[in-house]
């Protein structure tokens, strides 16, 4: 009776604060049409014009005065003249909270100066935490967020990420990255929720929810920003902001449903893909910003450029012979707002097109009513800035205390043999290599600078994993020398002698921080001076436990062997020394899975939903052949798999079908596990996917205790994309795989697939 009741007040709930959003949203709307009423055409086109933080700014020889003030004429400039309705980024490395309210605050006061007193809206990349705030809460990137697959978890950092941005009085995130991180060349990869489809779905719709709340016009909340919409992360080369060549039913598969999962939980606005797919570049075309993303998926919201996008439809692409034509193809393929972002020359050019009649101003009034909506939506006309004493918690004990749990759970052990590990903090431990003293390692990109290149400066209350050891077992059991930098050599004999006076090795290599351009690499062989490094010291026959900190899987072939334990850390934030030490010296059970296939060598790069082809023929040595698979990791304890059950033999169209399997820690200790299953249908007019991951939970298990788990699923869930790019589940036998498990079942149907679509 009690769950029952329960369920009717859940229920209840829900109906009411969906009827409460509906009458807001059409409250807004009349607002937006009374303000659209009133709106010269110039001031129009400056609310569909976003600039940087720089052009506003007091310069002085060429650059911003420090600390950075906003320029009174400048300002004014923008906001009377050309009417701007956005403004984004952070000029130099992150401010304090304090410095953050006088620049909204100069911005606003401004805005409130002008004839229609409209806010601005300010846009920043808090991408795993509000990383441009000094003394915020940094998460593990987003790959690390996805090796937790804890979708509740992710919902957690993004709720705080808003709390956070919040308290530097910026409404606007723009995040998550929705990008499928299929190569490993990639230099986002670490930005991403990794190479499945949907896990990319299921973490990025949590993260989603977690920013935005049941309100994003609350204090704690902002409007999230999808990212970037689409294609963007399988560029042909493997660099960014290069071509990629994705067929249209391809594209739906694989790389379209994180954008529809978040367009269903509520995102309110997108960034585009700076590059071109199939020769197109996505700025230009109308059927992916209009009949896909607004026709398809239904989004309402405001689809903004990433940085000077609209200008390279011109100077990269070459599709527009002038800016002006550049212009013109941007808006009339779908863009709201142009992050143009170093001057004034989007709003000069789409006026000039308004008075030749080339863009009719009800196009211009559809983006400026998506504009004027969102700024409603997140309440700045009410609440320009915010006010300071609402944020208490931020930096906070309680906040980093789910940075710690967000790492732990992140943190994969790939390999542990004899049961090296747990560590006893009684030994003698050498700690060293590039990443091993480097707050800077830990983090990555986008911390505190675009680059992350001074994170170190900022995080002197923070541990470094040499830091966090030594705290854990007491400095005097625990040796340093670095090694090596990431690209060279650093006296290699000192850490052998030091290495030899020890009982083990805690050896920390991976990627320095790098974000975009700057990360593009040619060769995915970790650098040869840390691989010396890893051999001189296997040479000294101790233990070695290899920590892997870095934004893609570099090749560690040749010396992973060598080790006698392997750890994936990713780029696990501020937290992440302490998380490690917890992990090495059994304070906390590993729990983090692979969110991507780990390769064995830089030419063989292949996804774990490869097709049976790929596996090669039986005279080939050179198919399928990862150094670790999509979803591995271990954990101190052992769990057992039994009593994989399907509720029937036989699934129809319209049917459920409930699968539940029996989890039990067989181990002397705690221990979460995630529970994947995967289908597969064996055959298919597409060649199927050898399997692919349909569902997933994550369960916490004493040592004995045995959970049913139970998934449910549909004949959508089983879908695929066909070769006219339509999402079909086609009649035949499928299989259900968890845990090393396996189940049959049949589908049937007498739906007749449509033979029309996009080719």
């Amino acid at each position: 009776m009690k769950r029952i009741v329960l369920i009717a007040v859940i229920l209840f709930c829900a109906i009411y604060t969906n009827a409460q959003r509906k009458t807001i949203e059409s409250d807004i709307d009349k607002k937006v049409d009374a303000l659209l009423a009133k709106m010269t055409i110039d001031e129009k086109i400056g609310q569909m014009t976003q600039v940087t933080l720089d052009v506003v700014l007091q310069t002085a020889n060429g650059a911003a005065t420090q600390p950075t003030q906003i320029d009174a004429d400048k300002i004014k400039e923008a906001l009377q003249k050309y009417h701007v309705g956005s403004i984004l980024n952070v000029s130099g490395a992150a401010y304090t909270r304090e410095h953050w309210y006088k620049i909204i605050s100069d911005i606003q006061s401004a805005a409130a100066q002008t004839r229609l007193k409209i806010p601005v809206l300010y846009g920043i990349d808090a991408m795993h935490g509000q990383n441009y705030v000094q003394g915020s809460t940094l998460f593990p990137q987003e790959i690390g967020m996805a090796a937790t697959f804890n979708p509740e978890l992710a919902k957690r950092e993004g709720a705080i990420t808003a709390y956070e941005t919040r308290a530097s009085y910026i409404p606007w995130d723009f995040s998550p990255v929705l990008d499928l991180g299929r190569n490993p060349l990639w230099p986002r990869i670490y930005e991403t929720f990794g190479e499945d489809p949907y896990l990319a779905k299921t973490m990025g719709a949590s993260v989603v929810r977690g920013y935005q709340g049941n309100d994003p016009g609350s204090k704690y909340n902002v409007a999230s920003c999808m990212k970037h919409y689409l294609g963007y992360s399988f560029p042909l080369d493997g660099k960014d902001r290069t071509p990629a060549w994705i067929p249209d039913r391809y594209m739906r598969e694989y790389f379209l449903p994180s954008f529809r999962a978040a367009v269903n939980a509520g995102a309110m606005s997108v960034m585009v893909n700076s590059s071109e797919i199939n020769g197109v570049p996505v700025h230009s075309s109308h059927y992916l910003l209009t009949d896909v993303l607004r026709g398809e998926l239904g989004f309402k919201g405001v689809i903004v450029t990433d940085w000077m996008d609209i200008k390279y439809l011109h100077d990269r692409h070459h599709i527009a012979a002038t800016q002006k034509d550049a212009v013109l193809i941007a808006i009339n393929a779908g863009i709201d707002m142009s992050m143009v972002p170093l001057d004034y020359t989007f709003y000069d050019l789409l006026k000039q097109l308004v008075k030749e009649g080339k863009v009719p101003v009800s196009r211009i009034d559809e983006s400026v009513r998506r504009i004027l909506k969102m700024k409603y939506m997140v309440d700045i006309f009410e609440r320009p800035v915010g006010n300071p004493d609402d944020y208490p918690k931020f930096g906070s004990s309680e906040f980093a205390a789910v940075s710690l749990k967000s790492a732990v759970e992140s943190i994969t052990l790939l390999k542990n043999n004899n049961n090296v590990l747990p560590l006893k903090k009684d030994i003698k431990v050498f700690v060293t290599g590039p990443a091993a003293n480097s707050m800077r390692a830990i983090n990555g990109g986008w911390s505190y600078t675009w680059q992350g290149d001074v994170t170190n400066q900022f995080t002197t209350d923070k541990k470094t994993i040499l830091k966090a050891i030594e705290q854990k077992i007491g400095k005097d059991n625990v040796s340093y020398e670095p090694g090596s930098s990431y690209e060279a050599p650093e006296d290699i004999d000192a850490a052998v002698k030091a290495a030899k006076k020890s009982d083990v090795i805690v050896l920390c290599l991976g990627e320095n921080s790098y974000a975009e351009n700057p990360g593009n690499i040619d060769n995915l062989d970790l650098p040869s001076a840390q691989m010396d490094l890893a051999n001189a010291l296997a040479a000294t026959g101790k233990p070695i436990i290899l920590v892997m900190t870095e934004g893609r899987p570099r090749i560690i072939t040749p010396i992973e062997g060598k080790s006698a334990a392997t750890i994936m850390a990713y780029l696990p934030g501020n937290e992440g020394g302490n998380a490690l030490a917890d992990i090495l010296f059994g304070d906390a059970n590993p729990s983090g899975r692979l969110p991507y296939t780990y390769p064995r060598d830089a030419n063989a790069l292949v996804n774990y939903y490869h097709k049976n082809i790929e596996n090669g023929n039986s005279d080939d040595k050179h198919g399928y052949n990862p150094l670790y698979e999509f979803g591995d990791g271990l954990s101190y304890t052992t769990f057992a798999y039994s009593n994989l059950k399907i509720s029937q033999p036989t699934l129809k169209e319209g049917e459920t079908l409930t699968v539940t399997v029996d989890v039990k820690n067989t181990g002397d200790r705690e221990g979460k596990e995630s529970v994947l299953l995967y289908s597969r249908e064996e055959y298919a007019s597409i060649t199927p996917d050898t399997k692919r991951l349909r569902a997933f939970d994550k369960i916490d298990l004493k040592p004995g205790e045995t959970q049913t788990v139970t998934f449910k699923l549909t004949s959508k869930d089983l879908a695929f994309i066909n070769d006219v790019s339509k999402s079909v589940t086609e009649a035949g036998e499928f299989k259900v795989m968890v845990g090393g498990l396996t189940q049959s079942f049949n589908f049937v149907t007498s739906v007749v697939p449509s033979r029309t679509g996009k080719l």
